[in-house]
């Protein structure tokens, strides 16, 4: 049988049939639908050839060219689709919700699949993602000068079982100029807010953990609206010694490929200055990753303390984290959360 759903029935917890994404993979690669896999009715080019057609000639030698370019595979599709949906239980959507996932559903109901079709397809999702940057969220940040250990505090607090939205992950990036670490690959903007409204959505009832960042991450954006709300909430104030800072940024970025170093510090040239660009620079190239992180650490604190020093007062809430052991750091967090709250009831 052929069902129709909406975006709410598909993001219901209690809905967790496979997604199917019938467009080609370049729209796939560009956005899609957070958890969804690709079954392309078209490649790239055949999309192209059809799209074409439909404007020249029309609607039904556009619908023609198609079963032509199909003809033989709709056997691959069905198998294709049986290794998304082993129990033939399966959901589709196109871009609008027409003519191509409304092919695909017929082929796969008459193999006997159980088929629910999206309406509106991803374009109804992707509305309903910008929608979500809108709402008003409850949210406590996690703040602290570079080399703080916000990120692995954040993963601990998610671990423990807290609502946790971590922003650079979603965005692939660890927000410095060093963020790519060499090696991650950013998704499109598009892709980083319909991942991130995916899990706001999650926790849309909850107060959820969130890092402090600058509203870009590397080259991605956060919605404007969403990032204002994480400038105006409580922000905890890691407080960890210097030393410890240091320390966790040489194990974090020391280890990196020196060119890509030097390369990243060039990009921050006018930020540092001349002269400890140099510093850094030759830092790097002579081994000395202590002294590397002692010239642009310098930069990265001025940012934090002016970012610290545009909110206001009684929304920085400090937290000394001697211990480095993790789990005591959760919860010392957790604990001047709950007297902050408590504080907030009278």
């Amino acid at each position: 049988m052929i069902h129709s759903i909406n975006v709410s029935d598909l993001l219901d917890p209690s809905f967790s049939m496979p997604v199917a994404d019938v467009r080609t993979p370049a729209e796939f690669e560009q956005a899609h639908i957070p958890g969804a896999v690709n079954l392309p009715l078209f490649s790239n080019e055949e999309r192209v050839q059809v799209g074409t057609t439909y404007k020249q000639v029309g609607k039904q030698a556009a619908i023609l060219l198609g079963f032509d370019l199909t003809g033989n595979k709709w056997s691959g599709f069905i198998r294709q689709a049986l290794t998304f949906a082993p129990d033939k239980k399966i959901t589709l959507h196109c871009w609008r919700g027409g003519m191509r996932s409304g092919a695909m559903a017929w082929a796969l109901n008459l193999y006997g699949f159980e088929v629910y079709v999206l309406q509106g397809g991803y374009k109804a999702y992707r509305r309903w993602a910008l929608q979500q940057f809108e709402k008003e969220y409850r949210l406590k940040v996690i703040g602290g000068m570079t080399g703080s250990g916000k990120t692995k505090l954040l993963r601990q607090l998610k671990n423990i079982g807290q609502p946790v939205i971590d922003l650079e992950d979603i965005a692939q990036h660890q927000g410095s100029a060093y963020g790519s670490l060499n090696k991650l690959v950013q998704p499109t903007q598009e892709q980083f807010e319909n991942r991130l409204a995916f899990e706001l959505n999650r926790f849309s009832a909850a107060a959820i953990w969130v890092e402090d960042e600058s509203i870009s991450i590397g080259k991605r954006y956060i919605p404007r609206k969403f990032w204002q709300q994480i400038q105006q909430a409580i922000l905890f104030d890691l407080q960890i010694p210097p030393e410890t800072r240091l320390q966790n940024l040489v194990e974090e970025y020391g280890c990196l490929d020196k060119e890509f170093l030097i390369e990243c510090t060039q990009r921050i040239r006018k930020r540092l200055g001349p002269d400890q660009t140099k510093k850094a620079i030759t830092a790097i190239e002579e081994d000395r990753m202590d002294d590397f992180i002692r010239q642009v650490i310098v930069y990265y604190d001025k940012t934090y303390k002016k970012g610290i020093a545009d909110r206001s007062p009684d929304l920085v809430i400090p937290v000394s984290l001697g211990s480095q052991d993790i789990s005591l750091q959760g919860s010392v967090l957790l604990s001047a959360a709950q007297e902050q709250n408590n504080k907030s009831l009278f």
